[in-house]
């Protein structure tokens, strides 16, 4: 199969080496939007991603890595650099996550092949970053998370903190990077300038998530402590058992959303009692506002807590599991799950791409190809003319 002729990035060919979530994210995004992303894969087991399974079906795999195709070398071998090179010329884009210094050791490092192709865009996605003390560090998303300051923030005071359950730092990094091609394209294809390196940390990427923190602790000393479902600035905000034992999400910090929340908990008073009139009050009081307010929700049924929140234009949702949304109407109307078909589960639900361009959308054209599967296209493009018009 050719590379996709339709979508805004159409025309561009990214040659992705990496392996697991931060590259797959970043080069799913520009694929979903047209870009021809080629997977370059180990021949034994190909990317570690399609590792994680559950009923023997590659889910991880099938949900990042859409609208790519797949071709294997083996990086060990003359023959499978060789390869790499081959595509690296008539790419636009290259991404890998190798610890630093590897790729210069296979003499794949942006040096040779920024000089093959001077308008080439260098990915490096890494846990550290390729400059600094830790760049030779392995840099799984679980140790920068812990160590961003993300997990100390993450969970109950009174318990351990808390790593996130998906691979959020990957995520994170995988956007900033897809950000990161299209400033360096520009570059590129408005002023006329030449290929670059874009450095990705997955630490950085995480950290800016609570940079706010450093101002806070640079001007006061103080640093925020876990909070659970409650925020570290704003109150109320958690998660309320109702009734029914079902739970409920609530965000009320701006003043006029407090005030209408505790009118419609029949507790007017609220509003000038002085541990709760500001914010910062209640930031202060937040366990005694919350006991107030679980105590209301508590009386009533899931159902019956939110039409009274709605009626009040108070903010507020349920909690809800992926059963609860894969028939949810919302989602069927916004169309957020798409069911593309798959030769493993028939049709696979898989999520609209993001954002949502109003000329020209992202979409979903096939399913995440099986290993090598696209292997004599590419070669055939290769050793042809060289690239698909």
């Amino acid at each position: 199969m050719s590379g996709q002729k339709t979508g805004p990035l159409a025309g561009i060919r990214v040659i992705d080496l990496s392996r697991l979530v931060a590259g797959n994210m970043l080069s799913g995004v520009l694929a979903d939007f047209g870009a021809d992303v080629i997977k370059v894969e180990r021949p034994d087991k190909g990317d570690d991603l399609r590792a994680w399974r559950e009923a023997e079906t590659e889910i991880y795999w099938k949900a990042y890595a859409r609208n790519k195709r797949s071709i294997t070398a083996d990086l060990k071998t003359e023959a499978g650099r060789a390869r790499v090179r081959a595509l690296a010329a008539q790419a636009d884009v290259l991404i890998e996550n190798f610890l630093p210094g590897k790729m210069e050791a296979m003499d794949l490092g942006p040096e040779p092949l920024m000089r093959a192709n001077p308008k080439l865009i260098y990915v490096r996605v890494s846990g550290w970053g390729q400059t600094g003390e830790y760049r030779h560090k392995p840099g799984f998303g679980t140790l920068v998370e812990a160590m961003s300051g993300f997990a100390h923030l993450n969970g109950f005071a009174d318990r351990p903190p808390t790593l996130p359950p998906l691979a959020t730092a990957d995520m994170i990094a995988g956007l900033y990077g897809a950000f990161g091609v299209l400033a360096a394209l520009r570059e590129v294809e408005v002023n006329g300038g030449r290929g670059q390196v874009v450095d990705l940390s997955l630490f950085e990427s995480i950290f800016s998530f609570v940079a706010a923190e450093a101002l806070k602790f640079r001007l006061t000393g103080e640093v925020s402590m876990r909070a659970g479902n409650q925020a570290v600035h704003t109150a109320p905000r958690n998660v309320y058992r109702t009734k029914d034992g079902r739970f409920l999400a609530l965000s009320g910090s701006m003043q006029s959303m407090y005030e209408r929340l505790v009118r419609t908990l029949d507790r007017p008073d609220l509003i000038d009692d002085p541990r709760f009139r500001t914010n910062d009050d209640r930031v202060q009081n937040r366990d005694e506002l919350d006991t107030i307010i679980g105590s209301y929700f508590a009386e009533h049924t899931l159902e019956e807590n939110l039409a009274a929140m709605a009626e009040a234009g108070v903010t507020a949702a349920p909690v809800l599991t992926v059963a609860d949304l894969v028939d949810h109407p919302y989602v069927r109307s916004r169309a957020v799950l798409n069911d593309v078909p798959d030769t493993d589960m028939q049709h696979a639900p898989l999520t609209a791409p993001i954002p949502r361009l109003s000329a020209t959308p992202g979409s979903i054209r096939r399913q995440a190809p099986s290993l090598g599967q696209d292997e004599a296209d590419i070669l055939a493009e290769l050793n042809g003319t060289g690239r698909d018009q």
